[in-house]
């Protein structure tokens, strides 16, 4: 029985996290390296989002890091310049919808940013200065629905305009750049801090 393979991966703006689509003209994470038959996406990042995604051959692995006992950690660039308020909110769940459904997000970490995280620009851009200014916010969370962070920061008044997933677990993005993969012998069935380069 051939053994497992793990990956570590900084997705680009404007992919999705596929190996197949039916939709023409679209970007899949899958034409980026030559992964091997059976790779999947652990978790995802939707067509607009940055940053570190884990795949892996390993469906067992991908259930556990996609439980709430491991955190995802987000940087968001938000439209103005975030209130310690706004932050509080956050902080304490906020009211979103999931397909139609009122859903409270649970309490989570969240604080401000005091500069620039120092991505490298988006391919494409965000807007320009004279639209006004905008700031950082980190948002770790141990739950995941469907666009949540972008959601619950329009939820407190401060609309998301990059989002890039800087750790999984004690996996943090690093200095891997957009598109880069690096194969990893293991990512730990008892925790994420057992990852072995």
């Amino acid at each position: 029985m051939p053994e497992h393979r793990h990956f570590i991966h900084h997705k680009p703006y404007g992919y999705l996290c596929q190996f197949v689509c039916e939709l023409p003209k679209k970007k899949l994470v899958g034409s980026l390296y030559d992964f091997p038959d059976g790779t999947m996406a652990i978790g995802r990042l939707d067509e607009q989002s940055e940053g570190l995604l884990l795949l892996t051959t390993d469906g067992q692995v991908s259930e556990h890091i996609r439980s709430r006992h491991i955190e995802k950690e987000y940087f968001a660039q938000v439209d103005g310049l975030i209130t310690d308020e706004a932050v509080e909110e956050l902080k304490q769940g906020v009211e979103i919808g999931i397909r139609d459904v009122k859903y409270r997000t649970m309490s989570c970490q969240v604080f401000r940013l005091e500069s620039d995280p120092g991505f490298a620009p988006r391919t494409r851009k965000i807007r320009d200065e004279r639209h006004g200014p905008t700031s950082w916010v980190s948002i770790t969370l141990t739950e995941g629905k469907y666009r949540q962070v972008r959601k619950m920061t329009a939820a407190a008044g401060f609309p998301t305009l990059r989002l890039v997933r800087v750790r999984i677990g004690n996996i943090h993005l690093g200095d891997l750049k957009a598109g880069d993969v690096t194969e990893v012998r293991q990512f730990g069935m008892s925790g994420i801090e057992e990852l072995k380069m």
